[in-house]
C-alpha cells in the first residue's frame, strides 16, 4: 500500500514537472521570437524559421544517431518523397506563417488566433473527408469562434497582415494534421522522428526563398546593428530552444493524459499572454481579455469532449466516425516551433 502511494506521488510529480518544463520551453521560444522581431529589429521571419529548422535538424540527428536516446523509425526512401516531403512543405508554411504573424501582431493576439485551429481542423475534415462529428464537437466550437471574433474586434494593435498570417497558419496546421492521418499511415512517428525527417526537407524548401528574399537585407542589418554577434547568439539560441521544445513535448505526452495535456496547453496560452504583456506592454482592453478567455474555455471544452467521445465503447452509436484525441495522434499534431496542441512538430 505504501509503495503504491509513493508511486502515485512520483507519477503526480513527474506529470507536474513535465508540464512545467514544456511551458518553460514553449513560452520562452515565443517570447524570444517576438524579442528578435521587435527588440533586435531582425524583421526576417523566413531567416528565423530557417535557423530553427537547421537547429532542429542537427538536434534530432544528435538525439537519434549520436546519443541514441530515441530509436530511428526507418522510412522507405520512396515514402520520404511521396509522404514526408508533402508534409514537410505544409509544415514549413505553418512555421513561417507563425513567425510572420509574430512580427506584426502581439503574442497575446497571435496565440488567441492560433486557438482557432480546432475549428479549422473540424471544418476541413468535414468538407474534405465528409467526416461525421458529434453535435457536442460542433457546440464546443461556438465559444472558440465567438471568442476569436470578440478578440479581433477589440484588439488595439490589430494588423491585417499579421492577422491573416496567423489565420492561414491555423489552416496550415489543420492541413498538416489531416495529411498526417493519410500520408503517415503505417508509421508510428513520435515528435523527435517527425523532426528528424521533416526539418531537413523544410530547410531545403525554405533555404532558397530566404536567401533570395531576405539575404541582402540580413547583410545590411548585420552591418548596421551595434552588436550583431550577440544578437546572432540570441537568434540561434531560439533555434536550439525550439528543438528542445519538441523533445519536451515528447516527454510531456508520455507523462500526462490527453485531457491534462489539452488543459495544460490552454493554460500555457494564458501564461504566454501574461508574460508577453509584462515584457512588451502591448495594450490589452478588458473586452479583449474576455474574448481570449472565452476562446481558451472553448478550446478546453473541445479537448474534453473529444477525449470523452474517443473513450466510448466501440459499440456506442456514432463513435466509429468520431475523431480521436489519443496520445499517439497528438504527437503528429505538434508543430515544430511556438505552437501548442492544435489540432504539433
Amino acid at each position: 500500500m505504501e509503495e503504491s502511494s509513493i508511486w502515485h506521488q512520483w507519477s503526480m510529480f513527474r506529470s507536474l514537472l513535465s508540464i512545467l518544463q514544456w511551458w518553460g520551453f514553449n513560452v520562452t521560444v515565443i517570447i524570444m521570437n517576438k524579442w528578435i522581431f521587435q527588440k533586435l529589429d531582425f524583421k526576417f521571419p523566413l531567416t528565423v524559421s530557417c535557423v530553427h529548422f537547421i537547429c532542429s535538424s542537427i538536434g534530432a540527428y544528435i538525439v537519434i544517431k549520436v546519443l541514441k536516446l530515441k530509436p530511428l523509425i526507418v522510412v522507405d526512401p520512396e515514402d520520404r518523397w511521396k509522404r514526408i516531403f508533402p508534409m514537410s512543405f505544409v509544415f514549413c508554411i505553418n512555421i513561417v506563417l507563425g513567425n510572420i504573424s509574430l512580427r506584426y501582431i502581439p503574442v497575446s493576439f497571435m496565440q488567441t488566433i492560433k486557438s482557432f485551429t480546432p475549428a479549422t481542423t473540424v471544418v476541413l475534415q468535414w468538407l474534405v473527408w465528409r467526416k461525421y462529428f458529434d453535435w457536442r464537437i460542433w457546440a464546443s466550437l461556438v465559444p472558440i469562434v465567438g471568442g476569436i471574433l470578440l478578440t479581433s474586434i477589440t484588439e488595439l494593435s490589430f494588423n491585417v497582415f499579421g492577422f491573416c498570417a496567423a489565420l492561414f497558419g491555423c489552416l496550415a496546421t489543420s492541413t498538416k494534421t489531416i495529411l498526417a492521418e493519410s500520408l503517415l499511415h503505417g508509421y508510428k512517428f513520435d515528435s523527435i522522428n517527425t523532426v528528424y525527417y521533416m526539418a531537413p526537407f523544410a530547410t531545403m524548401i525554405l533555404g532558397v526563398p530566404a536567401l533570395l528574399l531576405e539575404g541582402n537585407a540580413v547583410l545590411d542589418w548585420f552591418e548596421a546593428h551595434p552588436s550583431p554577434w550577440s544578437a546572432l547568439i540570441i537568434i540561434f539560441s531560439s533555434g536550439v530552444l525550439a528543438f528542445c521544445l519538441n523533445f519536451s513535448i515528447f516527454y510531456d505526452i508520455h507523462s500526462t493524459t490527453a485531457v491534462t495535456f489539452n488543459v495544460a496547453g490552454n493554460l500555457k496560452v494564458a501564461v504566454a499572454v501574461m508574460i508577453s504583456w509584462m515584457i512588451f506592454r502591448n495594450p490589452i482592453s478588458p473586452m479583449n481579455g474576455v474574448g481570449c478567455g472565452i476562446t481558451l474555455v472553448g478550446c478546453t471544452f473541445y479537448g474534453y469532449v473529444s477525449h470523452m467521445l474517443s473513450q466510448q465503447q466501440p459499440g456506442t452509436p456514432r463513435t466509429p466516425r468520431t475523431p480521436s484525441l489519443r496520445n499517439k495522434h497528438m504527437e503528429l499534431m505538434i508543430p515544430l516551433v511556438n505552437d501548442k496542441l492544435e489540432g504539433k512538430v
